[in-house]
């Protein structure tokens, strides 16, 4: 007998009601997304040209919003901050200078809070870019750009929570970050030096700041022996040592599966080069972490050596390597 409870009728409502204020939403965007015009590229031209930061204002939940469009910005390469519209007008005014520009967001552009941060911005003829659903508000009037986020109606069932218009604000924010780093060129590398910690860190990093160099890597001459090579491979703890020739490229590898398929009373006089793997699997110091872990998991290996243009080794990066640095 099956332990599934049916979804009574109110919970089938309940389901509707999410799937609904989901579908909603989507039509929101996708009506924005059609009505974006040359005031969102004067608008990234602005900001990309700004000499100071991009300072972003709004109060409430348009508070919340701002809050994490600068958070976005300046996660991605444009220097942003917020300023809270109330503590502005009790000093934080200063932090706002003539080289900057200023985003204030508000659905309804008659936020009382934020007429002090407006006027300031008449002052020093700072770029004000308005976010709001009603362009003809004081805010809309007093902009220098304005990006419309009308919406026609919010998700919640009274029509008075900010959802719809404040997932509009949201997006454009994020449609002015995206456009802002395309701009830039900005790169993975670039996203990694502003996100160091956590996994989202460990899978920017390259393969360079994780592999290991110079005498730590398990190296070997190919005029040498197998007793060597196995000495060499118990005292690094890697499980492999790399082969170069007289000018020092890579020509082979000797594994532990290199050992087991050779295994034989002679295996200790034998050359390296009649053992060793050649011209084995490498990889260069610009590859992404993640990437790296994908061509060992790919190859079913633990550890590859990483190489520069003339071959040569510059690297060892072993499977433990990534896994100590988090990386997934």
């Amino acid at each position: 007998m099956s332990n599934v409870k049916p979804i009574s009728s109110n919970q089938t409502d309940t389901l509707e009601h999410g799937q609904n204020a989901l579908r909603h939403a989507a039509d929101v965007l996708n009506t924005l997304a059609d009505k974006l015009d040359d005031s969102f590229i004067q608008a990234v031209d602005a900001l990309y040209n700004c000499q100071g930061r991009v300072v972003v204002s709004g109060m409430g939940k348009s508070g919340h919003i701002g809050n994490k469009i600068a958070a976005t910005l300046a996660s991605t390469g444009t220097p942003a901050f917020f300023v809270h519209p109330g503590e502005a007008s009790h000093g934080d005014l200063g932090m706002v200078t003539s080289e900057d520009v200023v985003i204030a967001i508000s659905h309804s552009g008659g936020t009382k809070e934020l007429s002090d941060m407006i006027a300031h911005c008449a002052r020093l003829n700072v770029v004000l870019i308005a976010i709001t659903g009603k362009a003809e508000s004081d805010l809309g009037r007093a902009a220098t750009l304005v990006l419309n986020n009308h919406v026609t109606k919010e998700s919640d069932p009274i029509n008075m929570a900010p959802t719809n218009s404040t997932t509009a604000s949201l997006a454009l924010g994020d449609a002015l970050a995206v456009a802002l780093m395309q701009r830039r060129g900005f790169q993975p590398q670039d996203f990694a030096a502003f996100h160091p910690g956590g996994k989202l860190g460990a899978n920017l990093k390259t393969v360079a700041e994780l592999m290991i160099t110079g005498s730590a890597m398990p190296l070997i001459s190919d005029e040498a022996r197998m007793d060597d090579a196995l000495l060499l491979m118990s005292d690094k703890k890697l499980g492999c040592v790399g082969v170069t020739d007289t000018a020092g490229k890579l020509v082979g590898m000797v594994t532990d599966g290199d050992l087991r398929r050779h295994m034989s009373g002679h295996l200790l006089q034998q050359p390296v080069t009649a053992v060793m793997t050649e011209n084995p699997i490498t990889t260069n110091t610009e590859q992404l972490a993640p990437a790296a872990l994908a061509l060992l998991q790919d190859k079913q290996i633990t550890a590859v050596f990483v190489v520069d243009d003339q071959q040569q080794p510059v690297g060892l990066l072993h499977i433990h390597h990534l896994l100590q640095a988090g990386v997934v």
